[in-house]
């Protein structure tokens, strides 16, 4: 297993991810990663996206993913957008199309960002 830190842009830990209406049968975390962090995982074989200049790479798992805060006490509560948090995942099969599946395992939340008072559409 191996682990990296990135910063949460989306997580659906709660409950499966939706595409087009329809469960997809996972949980996912996609994280923003530094320059390092994407040279790594890239060098690796994974592919990457980037937003706004910054590589994101998407993790995700069929099984409910055991959640830690910095202490390493079981984490209650919303894992929020901006979050720093440090993942550890398993490397599926190189693909020759998709490049490298990461799965994610367990996440260990670093630093719980503020939720935005407005809500996620403001």
């Amino acid at each position: 297993m191996a682990t990296l830190e990135g910063n949460v842009a989306f997580a659906n830990l709660d409950e499966h991810e939706m595409y087009q209406g329809q469960s997809t049968g996972k949980y996912s975390l996609v994280l923003s990663l530094e320059p390092a962090v994407a040279d790594t995982l890239a060098n690796k074989g994974v592919k990457l996206r980037e937003y706004e200049g910054t590589a994101q790479r998407k993790f995700s798992t069929k099984y409910e993913v055991p959640m830690y805060d910095a202490d390493g006490a079981e984490f209650t509560g919303r894992l929020t957008r901006g979050s720093k948090v440090r993942v550890q995942y398993a490397e599926g099969k190189p693909h020759p199309v998709h490049g490298t599946a990461t799965y994610l395992s367990k996440v260990k939340v670093l630093e719980l960002a503020e939720a935005s008072e407005g809500g996620g559409d403001f």
